[in-house]
């Protein structure tokens, strides 16, 4: 089984990046919005990991963290802290306290994913399986992410994607049939690409459609939500 990781992150646009980068490293995320859920996640399950958020709507999640380091069965669990609050007298506090690692948004994804796995290993959790990409109702589609290889086949056939657009067409089938705005495609696809704007999102869809129409020329597999941003129909 792969490990299990659980995220404690008010920030609904945050926690869908971390899911979508972690599920894409193979791992399982479980979710929580307040600390009171977490506390109950973490009663009734095992985790491997824990992403704790500092500032939740029911409290602060470094209160968490010092129950767990007072609980025997949480001593050695890894927590790795995520955190607006980028001072380093913060940081000291969370370390102190028994956090393993600390990154201060905004952050890069990749460094996340790499981090949280930095973790894993050195605690002997399971490690990630190998994941590919489903469609909404969870089975195989026309379109299908070879994530090991970073390539995209359309009914079996491979596509000739940019580095940028496989990012981009991936997040899209990660979540397919839900709308994707453009600052979350720019979060999950650019990671920390400071240059990147809604533009290089528009650009990048439209030479993602060119090259789908190319590969079946049938119908149409991205939408566009005026407003609110794009989405990958199946």
């Amino acid at each position: 089984m792969p490990a299990r990781l659980l995220l404690v992150e008010d920030d609904p646009a945050i926690a869908r990046t971390v899911i979508y980068t972690l599920e894409r490293e193979g791992l399982q995320v479980n979710h929580s919005v307040l600390l009171g859920d977490a506390r109950t996640q973490l009663a009734g399950t095992h985790f491997d990991a824990l992403i704790l958020d500092v500032g939740l709507p029911d409290g602060n999640g470094l209160e968490l963290l010092r129950e767990l380091r007072q609980q025997p069965r949480h001593q050695s669990t890894p927590v790795l802290v995520l955190s607006a609050q980028g001072e380093e007298i913060d940081r000291v506090l969370g370390l102190e306290l028994g956090a393993d690692d600390y990154v201060a948004k905004p952050f890069s994804p990749r460094e996340l994913a790499a981090r949280v796995k930095g973790l894993l290993r050195r605690a002997g959790a399971p490690p990630a399986t190998a994941a590919r990409n489903h469609n909404a109702a969870g089975n195989e589609g026309p379109l299908s992410d070879d994530v090991a290889g970073q390539r995209m086949h359309l009914h079996g056939q491979p596509l000739a994607l940019t580095r940028r657009e496989y990012r981009l067409l991936s997040t899209l089938l990660a979540g397919a049939g839900r709308i994707h705005s453009r600052e979350h495609l720019l979060t999950t696809a650019w990671g920390d690409d400071s240059e990147s704007t809604d533009r290089t999102i528009d650009t990048h869809i439209k030479t993602l459609r060119a090259k789908l129409r190319t590969a079946d020329a049938s119908r149409e597999y991205i939408s566009t939500h005026r407003g609110m941003g794009y989405s990958l129909d199946l």
